[in-house]
Protein backbone atom coordinates (compact mmCIF):
# COMPACT_ATOMS: atom_id res chain seq x y z
CA UNK A 1 0.00 0.00 0.00
CA UNK A 2 3.30 2.18 0.84
CA UNK A 3 3.02 4.42 -2.67
CA UNK A 4 6.27 5.17 -4.36
CA UNK A 5 7.53 8.00 -6.22
CA UNK A 6 6.39 9.13 -9.36
CA UNK A 7 2.77 7.52 -9.05
CA UNK A 8 1.56 10.52 -7.87
CA UNK A 9 1.34 14.14 -9.56
CA UNK A 10 2.03 17.40 -7.74
CA UNK A 11 -1.30 18.12 -7.85
CA UNK A 12 -2.08 15.04 -5.62
CA UNK A 13 0.78 14.97 -3.61
CA UNK A 14 1.20 18.69 -2.47
CA UNK A 15 -2.30 19.04 -1.12
CA UNK A 16 -1.83 15.83 0.94
CA UNK A 17 0.97 16.86 2.46
CA UNK A 18 -0.79 20.01 3.63
CA UNK A 19 -3.38 17.77 4.52
CA UNK A 20 -1.37 15.54 7.14
CA UNK A 21 0.64 18.17 8.37
CA UNK A 22 -2.24 19.63 9.59
CA UNK A 23 -3.53 16.52 11.53
CA UNK A 24 0.04 16.20 12.68
CA UNK A 25 -0.34 19.64 14.42
CA UNK A 26 -3.56 18.87 15.83
CA UNK A 27 -2.62 15.08 17.17
CA UNK A 28 0.60 16.43 18.66
CA UNK A 29 -1.29 18.83 20.65
CA UNK A 30 -4.14 16.53 21.85
CA UNK A 31 -1.32 13.82 22.86
CA UNK A 32 -0.53 16.11 25.88
CA UNK A 33 -3.80 15.62 26.79
CA UNK A 34 -4.63 12.26 26.44
CA UNK A 35 -1.42 10.47 26.98
CA UNK A 36 0.29 9.95 30.45
CA UNK A 37 3.24 9.38 31.30
CA UNK A 38 2.57 5.83 31.88
CA UNK A 39 1.58 5.28 28.92
CA UNK A 40 4.67 6.91 26.67
CA UNK A 41 5.98 3.07 26.01
CA UNK A 42 2.92 1.82 25.22
CA UNK A 43 3.20 4.58 22.10
CA UNK A 44 6.53 3.27 21.43
CA UNK A 45 5.72 -0.19 21.07
CA UNK A 46 2.82 0.88 19.33
CA UNK A 47 4.70 2.33 16.63
CA UNK A 48 7.84 -0.93 16.31
CA UNK A 49 4.77 -2.51 15.95
CA UNK A 50 3.09 -0.98 13.34
CA UNK A 51 6.71 -0.84 11.67
CA UNK A 52 7.19 -4.67 12.02
CA UNK A 53 3.71 -5.48 10.44
CA UNK A 54 4.03 -3.45 7.59
CA UNK A 55 7.71 -5.28 6.78
CA UNK A 56 5.89 -8.06 5.21
CA UNK A 57 5.20 -6.59 1.90
CA UNK A 58 2.94 -8.81 -0.87
CA UNK A 59 3.01 -7.08 -4.08
CA UNK A 60 -0.41 -6.43 -5.82
CA UNK A 61 -1.54 -5.63 -9.38
CA UNK A 62 -1.29 -2.03 -9.58
CA UNK A 63 2.37 -0.95 -8.82
CA UNK A 64 1.64 -0.99 -4.82
CA UNK A 65 1.72 -3.82 -2.21
CA UNK A 66 -0.48 -4.82 0.37
CA UNK A 67 0.01 -5.75 4.42
CA UNK A 68 -0.80 -5.20 7.74
CA UNK A 69 -0.75 -1.70 8.81
CA UNK A 70 -1.65 -1.79 13.06
CA UNK A 71 -3.38 1.61 13.02
CA UNK A 72 -6.49 0.33 13.85
CA UNK A 73 -5.61 -0.95 17.24
CA UNK A 74 -3.49 1.68 18.27
CA UNK A 75 -6.28 4.14 17.41
CA UNK A 76 -8.61 1.55 19.89
CA UNK A 77 -6.10 1.49 22.12
CA UNK A 78 -4.53 4.91 22.23
CA UNK A 79 -6.55 6.99 20.23
CA UNK A 80 -6.71 8.07 16.78
CA UNK A 81 -4.70 10.97 17.14
CA UNK A 82 -2.18 9.12 18.75
CA UNK A 83 -2.50 6.36 15.90
CA UNK A 84 -1.50 9.30 13.59
CA UNK A 85 1.43 10.56 15.27
CA UNK A 86 2.73 6.72 16.00
CA UNK A 87 1.83 5.32 12.45
CA UNK A 88 3.36 8.57 10.53
CA UNK A 89 6.58 8.22 12.42
CA UNK A 90 6.83 4.88 11.22
CA UNK A 91 5.72 5.92 7.93
CA UNK A 92 8.37 8.44 7.17
CA UNK A 93 11.22 6.44 8.33
CA UNK A 94 10.49 3.88 6.01
CA UNK A 95 10.27 6.49 3.52
CA UNK A 96 13.52 7.99 4.28
CA UNK A 97 15.79 5.05 5.87
CA UNK A 98 14.21 2.19 4.04
CA UNK A 99 13.32 3.48 0.65
CA UNK A 100 9.61 1.68 1.14
CA UNK A 101 7.10 4.53 -0.03
CA UNK A 102 8.22 7.29 -1.91
CA UNK A 103 9.33 10.86 -0.54
CA UNK A 104 7.11 12.80 -2.25
CA UNK A 105 4.25 10.55 -1.78
CA UNK A 106 4.58 10.91 2.01
CA UNK A 107 2.03 13.18 2.85
CA UNK A 108 -0.30 10.65 0.78
CA UNK A 109 0.66 7.46 2.44
CA UNK A 110 0.63 9.18 6.15
CA UNK A 111 -3.21 10.30 4.71
CA UNK A 112 -4.28 6.48 3.85
CA UNK A 113 -2.68 4.75 6.94
CA UNK A 114 -2.30 7.45 9.34
CA UNK A 115 -5.07 9.40 9.14
CA UNK A 116 -7.78 7.31 7.17
CA UNK A 117 -7.52 4.08 8.58
CA UNK A 118 -7.15 4.98 12.51
CA UNK A 119 -10.35 7.14 12.19
CA UNK A 120 -12.41 4.53 10.29
CA UNK A 121 -11.60 2.00 12.59
CA UNK A 122 -11.87 4.29 15.73
CA UNK A 123 -15.63 5.47 14.60
CA UNK A 124 -16.37 1.50 13.92
CA UNK A 125 -15.55 -0.13 16.80
CA UNK A 126 -17.42 2.78 18.52
CA UNK A 127 -20.41 2.32 16.34
CA UNK A 128 -20.34 -1.24 16.24
CA UNK A 129 -19.90 -2.19 20.08
CA UNK A 130 -22.69 0.06 21.41
CA UNK A 131 -22.30 0.49 24.88
CA UNK A 132 -20.74 -3.09 25.60
CA UNK A 133 -17.44 -3.34 27.19
CA UNK A 134 -16.92 -6.35 26.29
CA UNK A 135 -18.32 -10.07 25.03
CA UNK A 136 -19.06 -10.90 21.73
CA UNK A 137 -20.44 -7.76 20.22
CA UNK A 138 -17.09 -5.88 21.56
CA UNK A 139 -14.87 -8.45 19.67
CA UNK A 140 -17.12 -8.30 16.67
CA UNK A 141 -16.49 -4.91 16.67
CA UNK A 142 -12.92 -5.00 17.30
CA UNK A 143 -12.71 -6.79 14.47
CA UNK A 144 -14.50 -4.90 11.74
CA UNK A 145 -13.01 -1.82 13.42
CA UNK A 146 -9.45 -3.58 11.48
CA UNK A 147 -11.47 -5.06 8.16
CA UNK A 148 -13.00 -1.69 7.40
CA UNK A 149 -10.08 0.87 8.70
CA UNK A 150 -7.55 -0.95 6.17
CA UNK A 151 -10.15 -1.45 3.18
CA UNK A 152 -10.70 2.05 3.79
CA UNK A 153 -7.06 3.34 3.74
CA UNK A 154 -6.60 0.79 0.04
CA UNK A 155 -9.69 2.48 -1.25
CA UNK A 156 -8.27 5.84 -0.45
CA UNK A 157 -5.16 5.03 -2.15
CA UNK A 158 -6.86 3.40 -5.26
CA UNK A 159 -9.14 6.22 -5.26
CA UNK A 160 -5.23 8.60 -5.76
CA UNK A 161 -3.68 5.86 -8.48
CA UNK A 162 -6.88 5.97 -10.40
CA UNK A 163 -7.31 9.81 -10.99
CA UNK A 164 -3.97 10.55 -11.92
CA UNK A 165 -4.61 9.94 -15.50
CA UNK A 166 -7.65 12.36 -15.31
CA UNK A 167 -5.88 15.00 -13.84
CA UNK A 168 -2.50 14.80 -15.07
CA UNK A 169 -1.41 13.77 -18.91
CA UNK A 170 0.60 14.93 -22.09
CA UNK A 171 -0.34 16.32 -25.13
CA UNK A 172 -0.86 12.79 -26.33
CA UNK A 173 -3.10 11.71 -24.14
CA UNK A 174 -0.99 9.68 -22.23
CA UNK A 175 -0.92 9.28 -18.15
CA UNK A 176 2.09 11.33 -16.77
CA UNK A 177 1.90 9.20 -13.44
CA UNK A 178 -0.23 6.38 -12.48
CA UNK A 179 -1.45 4.79 -15.94
CA UNK A 180 -4.17 2.64 -14.36
CA UNK A 181 -7.58 4.34 -14.55
CA UNK A 182 -10.33 3.82 -11.27
CA UNK A 183 -11.59 1.10 -13.16
CA UNK A 184 -8.61 -0.82 -12.48
CA UNK A 185 -7.18 0.50 -9.69
CA UNK A 186 -10.17 0.41 -7.35
CA UNK A 187 -10.45 -3.73 -8.26
CA UNK A 188 -6.87 -4.21 -7.87
CA UNK A 189 -6.79 -2.87 -4.24
CA UNK A 190 -10.01 -3.53 -2.77
CA UNK A 191 -10.53 -6.83 -3.97
CA UNK A 192 -6.84 -8.06 -2.27
CA UNK A 193 -7.86 -6.10 0.92
CA UNK A 194 -11.22 -7.42 1.30
CA UNK A 195 -10.54 -11.30 0.64
CA UNK A 196 -7.03 -11.25 2.30
CA UNK A 197 -4.96 -7.93 4.07
CA UNK A 198 -8.09 -6.78 5.66
CA UNK A 199 -8.92 -10.17 7.02
CA UNK A 200 -5.58 -10.17 9.25
CA UNK A 201 -6.15 -6.96 10.10
CA UNK A 202 -9.42 -8.08 11.84
CA UNK A 203 -7.49 -10.90 13.31
CA UNK A 204 -4.48 -9.16 14.60
CA UNK A 205 -6.86 -6.39 16.36
CA UNK A 206 -8.99 -8.94 17.87
CA UNK A 207 -6.32 -10.99 19.53
CA UNK A 208 -4.46 -7.79 20.86
CA UNK A 209 -8.40 -6.40 21.78
CA UNK A 210 -8.90 -9.59 23.78
CA UNK A 211 -5.34 -9.56 25.35
CA UNK A 212 -5.57 -6.13 26.96
CA UNK A 213 -9.29 -6.40 27.64
CA UNK A 214 -8.03 -9.39 29.94
CA UNK A 215 -4.70 -8.27 31.28
CA UNK A 216 -5.21 -4.68 31.06
CA UNK A 217 -8.85 -3.11 30.00
CA UNK A 218 -8.15 -0.01 31.79
CA UNK A 219 -5.62 1.26 28.60
CA UNK A 220 -8.20 0.77 25.93
CA UNK A 221 -9.45 4.32 25.13
CA UNK A 222 -12.88 4.11 25.09
CA UNK A 223 -12.94 2.34 28.39
CA UNK A 224 -10.38 4.62 29.69
CA UNK A 225 -12.45 7.47 28.55
CA UNK A 226 -15.93 5.50 30.01
CA UNK A 227 -13.59 5.45 33.20
CA UNK A 228 -13.29 9.20 33.35
CA UNK A 229 -16.65 10.46 32.19
CA UNK A 230 -17.75 8.47 35.62
CA UNK A 231 -15.48 10.47 37.51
Amino acid sequence: MHIPDGYLSPQTYIPLYGVSIAFWGIALKNIKKEVSAKQIPYLAMAAAFSFLVQMFNVPIPGGTTGHAVGAGIIALLLGPWTAVVAVSVVLIIQAFVFGDGGITAIGANCFNMAIVMPFVAFWTFNIMKGSSQGGPRFITAAFLSGYIGLTAAALSAALMFGIQPLIASGPDGRPLYAPYPLSIAIPAMAIEHLLLFSIIEGVVTVMLMRYFLKHEPTLIYSMRKVSCEKV
